[in-house]
């Protein structure tokens, strides 16, 4: 009787938070978000110039219809990233009672949109967008359900009208329009579906391989329950452990590393990107990833006897606040394409920041809860996964402690990124050391802690409970 008083209890508070956070985040998720008609603007190594030949206008709200130049391709191209936010009616969470994860997930959420993104460069690939991006509504707007009945009342229409044929003179011409028309429609079905198998794996239910209830029971072996503040560094170990473990044959080809403090290791990313169990030049086993006919989401660029690597590098930039020398950097790695981005944000308030205007990152905020979506089903909703509205936030807000993120599809790959990256990371005048850096050979060759597990390492010093202080999502040594 007293744990069925308990769990109510618990219900009603869980009710009650996501209520609280909804009223205490939604107005800045509704709130207009202006840029710069004379900057460019960044989005995961894309550039932006939003600025019309005969205006000399210097702010636009976001979601104005006069905003020209290529605002429109940036708008499609962010509301095409997979967004995670917290939610509520779940599935009881492992070892807990709480059915949301409002209040305290939002470092997880951001976790997972880090990881969608590595997931979308390796299967579909940087330049794909979503079809239905620009039709996204505004969160102050309809409803999710009510936009999308009228989206498929309004596809249904035009079904009908392209159903009355073509006229009887039809050239040759036109036919081939037609057919090449055809094919580009079966790759764009087919992409659709590797985004929705996509967005599966992120589903709030406990058979989801990245779903928060798998991160949440991962996070258990760590000493973290549900309930707990995740720093961007026990996120990074999180998240690859889950990858690591998922069982869904199309997850095979890639893996994740996490660096050792903020060291990158060449020849353990290079051990990564081999398949188990398979040499430097071995045949496809039966790791490999499967073959488009099993209907499962396939990476052309990865060689059939490898995988990629998603790069999760935990740094600190700066003691208590961001160090002003190291924003250039973050300019510098959000302007690469194979950066997935950076977990991060400000104390008790998680983003992931995805791009740049000027002195002001561009971030998606989980701090929005939802409903339960169940994403078991072939036809799930799709439009409360993708955020209409960017957010920014000045650089000198960012918390110093945070999570980087790059994808690697093969070895070869990775020679070029550690090359480049390392120019970048090439300390100024001002700088004392990089925030991070590459070194040749395994980690275990340089590593006097290798008998503790790398969840037990955080940066830059091996935690010692007496002197760890906790500050929102954060944990400063």
């Amino acid at each position: 009787m007293e744990n069925k008083g308990s769990d109510e209890v618990e219900t009603l508070k869980t009710k009650f938070v996501s209520v609280w956070h909804n009223v205490k985040y939604s107005w800045a998720l509704k709130s207009k978000t202006s840029f710069s008609r004379n900057s460019p603007v960044f989005l995961l190594g894309k550039c932006y110039h939003f600025k019309a030949e005969d205006d000399d206008s210097v702010t636009e709200a976001f979601d104005e219809d006069s905003v020209t130049g290529s605002a429109e391709a940036f708008r499609k191209d962010f509301a095409s990233r997979v967004w995670l936010t917290y939610r509520e009616e779940l599935p009881p969470l492992p070892s807990s009672p709480l059915t949301s994860d409002c209040g305290w997930g939002c470092m997880l959420r951001a976790g997972q949109m880090m990881l969608a993104q590595a997931l979308s460069l390796h299967f579909l690939g940087r330049d794909w967008t979503w079809s239905e991006a620009m039709s996204l509504q505004p969160l102050d707007a309809e409803t999710w359900t009510a936009a999308a009945a009228r989206r498929l009342v309004a596809s249904l229409e035009a079904s009908l009208q392209g159903s009355t044929g073509a006229p009887d003179g039809a050239s040759p011409p036109t036919q081939q329009a037609r057919a090449r028309g055809c094919t580009e429609g079966a790759d764009a079905h087919l992409k659709e579906m590797h985004h929705r198998t996509l967005v599966s794996w992120f589903g709030d239910s406990p058979s989801a391989e990245l779903g928060l209830h798998r991160l949440v029971g991962t996070g258990l072996a760590m000493g973290k329950q549900a309930g707990d503040w995740y720093g961007p560094s026990v996120v990074a170990h999180i998240l690859k452990k889950a990858i690591e473990e998922a069982m869904d044959p199309g997850l095979a080809g890639i893996t994740a590393y996490v660096s050792q403090d903020c060291t990158v290791y060449s020849a353990d990313v290079i051990d990564s990107h081999r398949a188990p169990g398979a040499g430097p030049a071995s045949v496809v086993g039966p790791d490999a990833p499967p073959s488009p006919r099993s209907g499962q989401p396939v990476s052309a660029s990865v060689p059939p006897d490898g995988r990629a690597v998603v790069i999760l590098i935990p740094v600190r930039l700066g003691g208590e606040k961001t160090n002003p020398d190291y924003f250039n950097l973050a300019k510098s790695i959000l302007s690469l394409e194979y950066c997935i981005g950076i977990i991060g944000g400000k104390p008790k308030q998680a983003c992931y920041f995805v791009g740049f205007q000027d002195d002001s990152l561009i971030y998606m905020d989980p701090h929005y809860c939802q409903s339960f979506v169940d994403v078991s089903t072939s036809d799930f909703p799709l439009q409360s996964y993708h955020c209409p509205s960017p957010k920014k936030m000045p650089f000198s807000k960012m918390d110093p402690s945070c999570t980087i993120g790059f994808y690697s599809k093969s070895a070869q790959d990775y020679e070029r990124i550690s090359q480049e990256l390392s120019k970048v990371l090439q300390p100024s005048a001002k700088e004392k050391y990089p925030a991070f850096t590459f070194m040749q050979g395994h980690g275990r060759d340089y590593d006097p802690s290798t008998g503790l597990t790398p969840e037990k390492r955080e940066w830059p010093f091996i935690r010692d409970p007496r002197r760890t202080v906790t500050t929102g999502d954060f944990v400063l040594l």
